[in-house]
């Protein structure tokens, strides 16, 4: 027996059970799901200093489990001494079982670690069904050593579903774990 990560155990056994229920669907197929979850970082102050570079992919390969890349500048910014091809940022994408579990992880270690946390905010969605999550500090993921950290920096998580609407993506999420802020 294979292992399968408890998120995508539930999403197959409850929550297309629970999306079928609420919207109706005719098919299983139709159900909304996690496509992928992109986890990204600007640096900004690595045109200075190329090693921030470094940290930061160290970092979001400890917290996600998988291998970040550097993000490269796409043109030329005088005023912010910015040259074309320059690294400027990191991120890592991840698809499947390393999905659900970053996601698992997310819900039940990292964001409790929050201070003064009562929910995250409802208006990050873009209007097709994915959403934008800002965290303001690095530290609160478990993997990182707070003793090794040069800069307390944020992060975006960006969940890709394949829901067409924005009340079916809170929805599919909702039913994942993400505890949304109550109006």
């Amino acid at each position: 027996m294979a292992y399968i990560p408890r998120l995508k155990q539930e999403y197959k056994e409850r929550v297309i059970a629970a999306l079928t229920e609420e919207f109706g669907y005719s098919n299983v197929m139709q159900v909304p799901k996690l496509k992928k979850i992109v986890i990204s970082r600007g640096v900004g102050a690595a045109v200075a200093d190329k090693k921030l570079i470094e940290y930061a992919v160290d970092e979001l390969t400890q917290i996600s489990g998988q291998k970040a890349v550097a993000t490269i500048s796409k043109k030329d910014v005088a005023s912010f001494k910015l040259r074309k091809g320059m690294p400027i940022g990191a991120k890592v994408t991840l698809r499947g079982e390393r999905m659900y579990e970053f996601l698992d992880r997310l819900i039940t270690s990292a964001l409790p670690r929050v201070r003064d946390f009562n929910g995250i905010k409802a208006n990050g969605f873009d209007g097709r069904g994915n959403y934008n999550l800002g965290v303001t500090e690095q530290i609160i993921f478990p993997e990182i050593n707070i003793d090794k950290v040069n800069k307390v920096a944020g992060m975006d998580i960006t969940f890709v579903t394949s829901a067409d609407t924005d009340k079916e993506a809170k929805s599919l999420l909702s039913e994942l774990g993400l505890p949304f802020k109550k109006n």
